[in-house]
C-alpha cells in the first residue's frame, strides 16, 4: 500500500468548479443525477472530500465522517465526497460499487465520480482521504487531515476537521495548525499522473 501526503493547496484559493455524476442521486440537490459546485451556494461552509471505496485510510474515517456530516448539516455545513480513482486499477472503486456503498453506508452527502480525474487535478488532490474546507465565499480556509488517527492506531474522531469548521463558523477564520492528510495515493490513469 503506497502512502501519500496531501499537496496542501494554497489557502485562500477559490474552490475549483466541478460537475460530476452522483452515485446517490436520491439525496442530490434538486434530485439530479449530476452535482456541481453551484448546487451548494446556500451552504455556509462546503467540505470537499476526496475518498474512495477500497483505501484502508478512507475506510478508517468513514463512519466518523458520516457522523460529522450529519452533525454539522444542522449548522448549514455541506459535505460532498469525490472518488477520482481509476476503476481499471481497483474494481472496488467503480461507479457501480460507489452506488452500492452509498446505499449500504447511508451516505448523507453526494458521492461523485470524477471519471476523467480532471477535478482531482484542479484540487491537487493526492491521497484518500483528502479534505478541503471552503468558507461562504468559497475560498479555501482549511486543507489537510481529518485527525491524527490511522488504521489500526486510534479511533477516528475528526478532531482536526471539526476544529477547523468550528473556528470558521464562530470566528470566520481558521487558526489551528493545518497538517497534511495521509492515505493511499490517488490511482491515476497513466496519462493523468502528476509529475
Amino acid at each position: 500500500m503506497a502512502v501519500t501526503y496531501s499537496e496542501m493547496l494554497d489557502l485562500g484559493v477559490e474552490a475549483p468548479s466541478f460537475n460530476l455524476v452522483s452515485a446517490n442521486p436520491e439525496i442530490n440537490v434538486d434530485r439530479r443525477p449530476a452535482c456541481s459546485l453551484e448546487d451548494f451556494e446556500t451552504a455556509s461552509i462546503l467540505v470537499v472530500v476526496f475518498t474512495c471505496n477500497h483505501c484502508p485510510y478512507a475506510k478508517h474515517v468513514e463512519k466518523a465522517l458520516i457522523d460529522v456530516a450529519v452533525r454539522y448539516a444542522e449548522r448549514g455545513v455541506a459535505f460532498v465526497a469525490i472518488n477520482s480513482n481509476d476503476p481499471a486499477q481497483y474494481r472496488e472503486d467503480s461507479f457501480d460499487s460507489m452506488v452500492r456503498r452509498t446505499r449500504d453506508k447511508g451516505y448523507p452527502f453526494p458521492y461523485l465520480f470524477d471519471e476523467t480525474q480532471a477535478v482531482a487535478q484542479r484540487y491537487k488532490a493526492a491521497c484518500t482521504p483528502d479534505f478541503y474546507v471552503f468558507d461562504s465565499t468559497r475560498r479555501l480556509a482549511y486543507r489537510g487531515r481529518f485527525d491524527e488517527s490511522r488504521p489500526g492506531r486510534g479511533e477516528a474522531t475528526g478532531r482536526d476537521l471539526t476544529a477547523a469548521i468550528d473556528q470558521l463558523l464562530d470566528k470566520g477564520e481558521v487558526t489551528i495548525e493545518q497538517r497534511p492528510s495521509i492515505g493511499c495515493n490517488i490511482k491515476w490513469k497513466s496519462d493523468n499522473r502528476p509529475a
